[in-house]
């Protein structure tokens, strides 16, 4: 089989690659997935992407043991299907702040700033609060506010105000530090993952073909040049070709997987393996990721727990809305914990729903959650090959809450959550602590991350823009061979990470379709006291 590209992985990067270059009829593109379509009906019911979790379309990844966290070891789901990641995500549509993309561009990646990619995030969005100058209408990607809007969220956000926090109905806008709740990736009240939004119109034009139960084993050279990948389906080894490049977007744990097994790593991590060095780069360093630990309490109130009703279902059916359109993590808050923070370094999701053992325990009683997230790591890990085997999962390691400041914002961030959990808004809706940190000491709350931190699911930075890539996504040394997903952030932003890994897919497809970019825009931004 031959095309003009080969993309490997249909996630939240794929999608959208294969989406902007099957927009030329005379272009015909592969993309390789090594999961099934997206048929289960619980993708696409918003509540329901729990019931995902370690099942097939899971590729149910796991850390080494921790060391930050009492050396357990974590769980990592990832999307084993068409959208990937953003078939199984909680659907948050944050694109992180400004300051992040400007830090790219200072460190020498031209076209990487803020100005630079917010025409990006517009050209994907159709949002439904209309066309701003932060915001877009007429793109692939329905943006909408939720359509469950459960009370204990309402609770969550009332006791943050109470607690000194300013209210922000957009975090994607002028500032995003403050409280309210977050729009969502859905259409209609149903998830609009990056299958729904980009992929099923991109095989509808007819020159994209797309290939599930595929796993990409490696990448095919012709001296320094990529010339496809091998693939395995069922019993049978494959190759597809590509006559322009092949495009690795199998996600920050997934790509350095195959670069590595391609033979793109260090010497160290490949030889003792028998697998030869085709080009000396560090793939698989720089591992970053979001850390969080979710506080729960009791209450008498309803909480989504009992959403799964006949009564709920048949509404969902019928008009895409209610309790089933619940994405569980409905608002939030971004802060600054830390005297002269440039931007928040705190985030703290609320939810109207028992999250704990790794968000897999057991509903067993109505709660609600704030869950404390780090927003700027310090922190950071490497993945690298378990073994020669392109089925064997790889070694991941994040080295969470490793640095003296990465605890230090922790502990002032559950220190924050349970200040927000005293005001009277939520004592009203209280009836008992159930995962708490037993006092608000340093050290109380510093045994209690390292016994219940785990991801909150947004690794980047394993094949980084300026170490593994260039600013076009290219790898180093290689020809016809670019990386385009969250993989290549050299730092993670402030927020979700979906939002931003369309951005980069977004314009990757420009770069690699040699078109101009998009114009820059420069647009006013508030600023916020660093003590605020």
């Amino acid at each position: 089989m031959s095309f003009d590209y080969v993309i490997v992985g249909a996630g939240s990067a794929g999608c959208v690659l294969a989406h902007r270059l099957g927009e030329s009829p005379d272009v015909r593109v592969a993309v390789v997935e090594a999961g099934p379509p997206d048929t289960d009906p619980e993708i696409h019911m918003p509540f329901a992407f729990g019931a995902l979790l370690k099942s097939r379309v899971d590729w149910d990844l796991v850390t080494e043991p921790e060391p930050g966290l009492d050396g357990r070891r974590g769980y990592l789901p990832r999307g084993r299907v068409l959208g990937g990641s953003s078939s199984l995500n909680a659907m948050i549509y944050i694109r992180g702040n400004r300051a992040d993309y400007d830090e790219w561009a200072a460190a020498g990646l031209d076209g990487w700033g803020f100005a630079d990619v917010l025409p990006y995030f517009k050209r994907s969005e159709d949002n439904e609060r209309g066309e701003s100058a932060y915001h877009g209408v007429g793109g692939p990607l329905t943006v909408s506010e939720s359509r469950s809007m459960h009370t204990l969220v309402d609770a969550c956000i009332e006791a943050a105000v109470e607690a000194g926090v300013e209210p922000n109905d957009d975090h994607n806008g002028a500032v995003q530090d403050g409280v309210g709740r977050y729009q969502l990736t859905q259409r209609n009240g149903r998830r609009c993952s990056t299958a729904v939004a980009f992929l099923r119109p991109a095989v509808e034009r007819g020159n994209v073909e797309v290939l599930t139960d595929a796993l990409a084993t490696r990448i095919l050279f012709e001296g320094e040049r990529a010339v496809g990948v091998e693939v395995l389906r069922g019993n049978a080894v494959e190759q597809v070709r590509a006559e322009r490049e092949v495009i690795v977007s199998c996600g920050a744990y997934l790509s350095p997987q195959l670069l590595l097994l391609s033979g793109i790593g260090p010497p160290a991590d490949l030889e003792p393996l028998g697998i030869t060095v085709r080009q000396d780069l560090p793939v698989g360093h720089n591992l970053q990721d979001h850390p969080v630990v979710s506080l729960l309490w009791l209450t008498d109130e309803e909480s989504l727990a009992t959403a799964m009703t006949p009564g709920n279902i048949e509404l969902f059916e019928r008009e895409g809305r209610g309790p089933l359109t619940s994405n569980v993590g409905e608002g939030g808050v971004f802060v600054r914990t830390q005297p002269g923070a440039a931007a928040p370094d705190v985030q703290v999701i609320f939810g109207a729903l028992m999250l704990h053992e790794e968000f897999l325990g057991p509903l067993v009683d109505h709660a609600w959650s704030l869950g404390p997230i780090l927003l700027k790591p310090e922190s950071r890990g490497r993945v690298t090959l378990r073994s020669p085997v392109p089925h064997a999962k790889p070694r991941i390691l994040h080295n969470y809450l490793t640095t003296q400041t990465d605890r230090r914002t922790m502990i002032d961030g559950v220190r924050l959550s349970l200040e927000m959990a005293s005001q009277p808004a939520l004592r009203k809706v209280r009836r008992a602590d159930f995962v708490v940190p037993p006092s608000a000491s340093d050290a109380d709350i510093l045994a209690f991350l390292r016994r219940h931190g785990q991801t909150v699911f947004h690794p980047v930075g394993t094949c980084a823009m300026g170490t593994v890539v260039d600013a076009e996504l290219k790898v180093l040394g290689l020809e016809g061979l670019r990386v385009v997903d969250a993989s290549v952030m050299p730092t993670v932003p402030r927020g979700n990470t979906n939002a931003p890994t369309i951005m980069v897919a977004e314009k990757a497809s420009d770069l690699i379709r040699g078109l101009p970019p998009l114009p820059r825009e420069t647009v006013e931004h508030e600023t916020v006291d660093a003590g605020a």
